[in-house]
């Protein structure tokens, strides 16, 4: 799959977001090593803690069906589901990549209304992570 499917997969699945308070669409695709793909999107709750983000519901959702070799995730969002600029993951999204992707080798696309793609390692996003390796 090209990094541009994987992008478009994300893009799509910002549609499907539920987000009744920010209003602000995510969608996520996360590709496995075998070529498996899982989309996600952001799913808001009143009770805000309970929120969960796109990455992550891709990422569970490959777990949980026995998938936990990752290759990519391509991230997509925006205010009212119009995407303009670049969407970052967030902090707990980048700390659940940890436990799954390899520093280096695990890559996170990011793009924009314009489709320029950046590309990230896991590494770059999160130094200096806690993973593992630590414990």
């Amino acid at each position: 799959m090209t990094d541009k499917e994987l992008i478009n997969k994300a893009a799509e699945m910002t549609k499907k977001s539920y987000v009744p308070y920010s209003h602000f669409h995510v969608g996520a695709a996360l590709l496995c090593s075998d070529g498996t793909v899982y989309t996600g999107c952001n799913i808001e709750n009143s009770a805000f803690g309970v929120t969960i983000c796109a990455e992550r519901v891709a990422m569970f959702k490959a777990v949980s069906e026995g998938h936990t070799d990752f290759e990519k995730i391509a991230i997509m969002g925006g205010r009212n589901g119009v995407i303009e600029d670049y969407c970052p993951p967030c902090g707990s999204c980048r700390q659940v990549m940890t436990e799954f992707g390899d520093l280096e080798k695990f890559k996170i696309l990011l793009a924009n209304a314009d489709g320029e793609i950046k590309e990230y390692s896991l590494n770059e996003i999160l130094p200096l992570s806690f993973g593992k390796e630590k414990l």
